[in-house]
């Protein structure tokens, strides 16, 4: 994908660049050649090149911003590293729960939390230090209709005045010249500026890596893990809520939201019960296993694996129910044995806890016949074990 430059971005801009992108909307992004040979006798190559690039990059951007992206700009490293619409318009609605009416976004990226911050109400400064970074945010508040809420600054963050502001939000770059960066204070800027620059304002939120060491979470934040659709996406820290030194799990789309219990003990491990729990990723990123272990009266199948088990179903947003039919010491023949028995021809393989690749497994069971089953490869009192059942017939968005 071509390098864009801030005067080959600024050429897409004009009328010529505009009907590019508008032609390229829907293009096959394996006809590029063929295209980009049609549209170079009309068009200079560099606008050409720039418009295929950004066609790509939006068809890319779907994913996160849905409808949106067919309006906005974007660079390969925004598209990357910018937050999702679902969670950036939660975050933005904390934001405005808290009776912010002016926030610093520092760090904005293209700009995809700035966007979320301004429908919600809210005036922005949007800062990054990157020219090609400021012109596709600026691009991105005057396609979507918010450039009286958005002003983009270019500008290093640590240099600007957040005193002005109701509240500050960071999103430090976690990628360096070798990838992605998992010490916080390798981050640009590093976690420790922005934690000072937290606690410096009345309100903030900061933005991390989810896999964050709970060390490194300050007493005085309180740590929040987002996920969407199953799928864990960041974590945050806040400063300034109610709530310093706690934990929060919260699921998207329906934005469930489970606040910790301090000091809460974890719960005891026991046999496998009828059923079985599947802790969303932000409750385990957020150690919060336990919380939803004593809301459904549940225990540990074993001290070391997130898997919680029950006697009786207890249906809860924050786990995924199964309901067990066999709980069997790992035997790869008797497995196949009871598949082919069972007339099993379609199995949901999850494992935790186990060395076995769900797909090698899968590929040896030679899976045929018209039933399904999950099947969930763990260990119980730190022996390997298999666990045959099926998906429990309840509505997920019961709290």
């Amino acid at each position: 994908m071509g390098h864009v430059d801030v005067d080959a971005f600024d050429s897409l801009l004009g009328d010529e660049g505009q009907a590019l992108l508008t032609a390229l909307r829907d293009h096959d992004p394996a006809d590029e050649l063929a295209t980009a040979t049609r549209l170079r006798r009309d068009h200079p190559a560099a606008l050409v090149s720039a418009a295929l690039t950004q066609a790509q990059l939006r068809q890319r951007a779907v994913a996160k911003f849905g409808e949106d992206a067919h309006r906005m700009y974007f660079t390969p490293h925004g598209v990357e590293q910018s937050t999702r619409t679902s969670v950036a318009v939660y975050r933005a609605e904390r934001f405005a729960g808290f009776g912010a009416r002016s926030v610093a976004d520092l760090c904005c990226g293209i700009g995809g939390d700035a966007i979320a911050l301004a429908r919600a109400g809210i005036s922005v400064l949007a800062v990054d230090r990157d020219p090609l970074t400021c012109a596709v945010t600026r691009a991105n508040a005057e396609a979507l209709g918010l450039s009286d809420l958005i002003e983009v600054r270019c500008a290093d963050v640590t240099e600007i005045d957040t005193a002005p502001f109701d509240a500050v939000f960071v999103d430090p770059a976690r990628r360096g010249g070798r990838g992605r960066v998992f010490d916080p204070e390798a981050y640009s800027p590093p976690l420790s500026w922005a934690i000072e620059t937290a606690r410096t304002t009345g309100r903030a939120a900061l933005k991390i890596a989810p896999g964050v060491p709970h060390e490194a979470v300050p007493e005085d934040a309180e740590a929040e893990w987002i996920s969407d659709h199953g799928h864990v996406k960041e974590a945050v820290l806040w400063f300034g809520t109610a709530r310093p030194g706690m934990r929060r799990a919260t699921l998207l789309p329906a934005a469930h939201s489970l606040l910790g219990t301090r000091l809460l003990p974890d719960p005891p491990a026991g046999p496998v019960g009828r059923w079985l729990y599947e802790p969303d990723g932000a409750v385990i990123r957020a150690h919060l296993v336990a919380d939803v272990a004593a809301r459904i009266g549940g225990r540990l199948i074993d001290p070391t694996i997130a898997y919680i088990t029950a006697d009786e179903l207890r249906p809860t947003p924050y786990a995924t129910a199964y309901e067990i039919t066999d709980v069997l010491p790992f035997n790869l023949k008797k497995l196949k044995a009871l598949l082919r028995e069972r007339e099993i021809g379609i199995a949901t393989i999850k494992k935790r806890g186990s060395a076995v690749e769900p797909e090698v497994l899968r590929k040896k069971l030679r899976l045929a016949g018209r039933n399904s089953c999950t099947i969930l490869l763990t260990r119980t009192d730190g022996a390997p074990t298999m666990l045959l059942g099926h998906p429990a017939e309840t509505d997920p968005a019961i709290p």
